[in-house]
């Protein structure tokens, strides 16, 4: 049995591995915690680590004809091909991503990082640049401003802190 790769439509991943699994196919899709800035506040969401991409696997006495299924299913956009071949994706790289698994679920991926560059949004504050220091685990984060030419530690809402590139 082989391991393939199947592009999806935008955002659709888990509708598409839905609806394959259905279909009696055996699908993969990696997925990773991270947090999300959602109306103001951090979230925590189940995100694929390859967007628009799921692994599905076939077995030997599979025709041509079993991948059209595939292709006209909800939420696929289509195969990865090589020429006329589908892509194969080598099993030990399915199984190292399945192997790390229980590392990715513990902890999600953080969506500021302490001494990472943000700007302020809004409030007395906004405009100037910070530095990210910590969640204070009351739905507020913790932001170094230098505030007549003295270090000063001020609490805000995350959704008034932005990354600066």
């Amino acid at each position: 049995m082989h391991w393939y790769l199947v592009h999806t439509k935008p955002r659709q991943e888990k509708c598409a591995e839905e609806n394959l699994v259905r279909q009696g196919y055996q699908c993969y899709l990696p997925t990773l915690l991270v947090e999300k800035l959602r109306q103001g506040a951090v979230t925590v969401s189940d995100e694929p680590l390859f967007p628009r991409y799921l692994f599905i696997r076939f077995g030997h006495g599979n025709s041509p004809k079993s991948w059209a299924p595939v292709r006209s299913t909800k939420g696929v956009s289509r195969l990865v091909c090589f020429g006329t071949e589908p892509a194969r994706v080598d099993h030990h790289l399915i199984e190292l991503l399945q192997q790390q698994r229980p590392h990715t679920t513990t902890k999600p991926q953080q969506l500021f990082f302490p001494g990472e560059k943000v700007q302020l949004g809004d409030g007395p504050f906004a405009g100037l640049e910070g530095i990210y220091q910590m969640s204070d685990g009351e739905r507020r984060v913790i932001i170094l401003i230098e505030l007549l030419s003295k270090p000063v530690s001020i609490a805000m809402r995350p959704g008034s802190v932005r990354k600066l590139s």
